[in-house]
């Protein structure tokens, strides 16, 4: 049977930001029946979603929208992508109440970033290390998980944090950066990062929709932190180029923001994800990730 604009069933999947991230959450969903829907900043984005399947909704942070309050209603899961901004998180200024209201949603899942732990000098943080982060970025963050943990505790409803590092996959990777002649080999000793393929986060989130854990904060990241221009070296000699040059931190020509994540060096354990969601990663470090990528463009 058809189902009627506006309708929904059982289980819906709303996302607040149906991005790179939240859109493979949502079709992997959508291939189990789900139905999903979610918002772009425009109206062009909007459409855009709509006729990928998912149903649009524009939400621009300013102000709520009706449509979205009245989706909210009939939703059972609702992911939460959108960066909070100096008035906080503009989700829950704007819905929280609505999401809370729910009588349908159970489940609620927020990514955040490691950036909330802030700098470790290169040192090993996981879940139970005091979040200290330095940016306002990472202060952002730490509030707005903080005030989805505590919705949930007054509703009983599931909420569930995923603190997420860099972010790569198809269409966004060092290989595309390699190819547009836009990588570059920044050294700065002792630095090393996290990152975490697309496809592994929805493996993560699917998880935690399967085995809900509330008020629970996961970390989901790779199992090997490493220095960034290794990434880089690595994926010049799968390409077959020589790789660019190396550049002292020093002197490196970083925009302020780009800058900030240098200031920040930390070891993420996924321990927790792979114990209590059990998780496996497809893709465990930085070299499977970008040979795959590399073997499905060919």
């Amino acid at each position: 049977m058809a189902r009627r604009a506006g309708e929904f069933t059982m289980t819906h999947l709303f996302c607040f930001g149906l991005g790179y991230s939240a859109r493979i959450v949502a079709e992997r969903l959508s291939a189990r029946g789900f139905a999903t829907s979610g918002t772009s900043t425009t109206d062009e984005g909007a459409a855009a979603l709509s006729k990928s399947g998912a149903a649009g909704y524009v939400f621009n942070g300013n102000s709520p929208n009706a449509q979205i309050t009245a989706a909210l209603a009939h939703a059972s899961h609702v992911l939460l992508s959108v960066p909070p901004g100096a008035d906080g998180d503009p989700v829950f200024v704007h819905h929280g109440a609505n999401i809370a209201a729910s009588p349908s949603i159970t489940w609620i899942g927020y990514f955040s970033t490691v950036g909330v732990y802030g700098d470790a000098g290169g040192g090993w943080v996981d879940e139970e290390t005091e979040p200290r982060p330095a940016s306002e970025r990472g202060r952002r963050r730490l509030a707005a998980e903080r005030r989805w943990l505590e919705l949930g505790a007054k509703t009983g409803k599931c909420v569930m944090v995923f603190r997420l590092p860099g972010i790569y996959g198809p269409g966004r990777s060092v290989l595309d950066d390699l190819e547009a002649g836009t990588a570059r080999r920044i050294v700065k000793p002792g630095q090393v990062f996290n990152r975490i393929h697309v496809d592994d986060i929805a493996a993560a989130v699917v998880a935690g929709i399967d085995a809900p854990h509330p008020g629970r904060v996961f970390n989901v990241t790779d199992d090997e932190p490493c220095p960034p221009q290794d990434v880089v070296a690595f994926a010049s000699r799968l390409l077959g180029i020589e790789p660019p040059p190396e550049i002292e931190f020093e002197t490196a020509p970083l925009s302020s923001m780009a800058r900030s994540f240098y200031s920040e060096s930390k070891r993420v354990s996924n321990a927790r994800m792979k114990s209590e969601l059990r998780v496996r990663l497809a893709f465990p470090t930085y070299r499977q990730g970008i040979e795959t990528l590399l073997r499905n463009r060919r």
